[in-house]
């Protein structure tokens, strides 16, 4: 098998979930976005063969001028894994074309979001694969 790293190096990522992403959901959630107090970007977490897992994250970073302490991130993994936006559904399948065959992504989920400072917040995506 491949580096994973390889695979989802951070310009992959980029493409996978480009950066524009957040501007369209906080126009789409409030009609502005300008009104967004987060950036999100997609980084790669590591492969856990013991578990069959692909881990990627999803980093909520604070926009100059706002607080992102004030927002309600901790019930956005909900909100993430409907939203078609965001589009965690799509995403888990472009993975799996960049895997192409080498692992086989099944089911995915997104757990509870993690509060690493007031600037960062992570939102956990946690795909079965075989």
């Amino acid at each position: 098998m491949a580096d994973l790293h390889e695979i989802f190096t951070d310009d992959a990522l980029q493409k996978l979930f480009p950066a524009n992403r957040a501007d369209d959901f906080f126009d789409a959630l409030f009609g502005d976005a300008a009104e967004g107090a987060y950036d999100i970007t997609l980084k790669f977490g590591g492969y856990k063969p013991n578990h069959q897992e692909l881990h990627f994250e999803l980093h909520l970073t604070q926009r100059p001028g706002k607080c992102l302490a004030c927002n309600l991130t901790y019930g956005l993994p909900e909100v993430f894994s409907r939203h078609p936006v965001i589009n965690i559904k799509g995403l888990v399948t472009d993975i799996n074309k960049l895997v192409d065959g080498q692992l086989n992504c099944k089911q995915w989920s997104l757990t509870n979001t993690k509060s690493v400072s007031s600037a960062l917040h992570i939102i956990p995506l946690v795909i079965e694969v075989e």
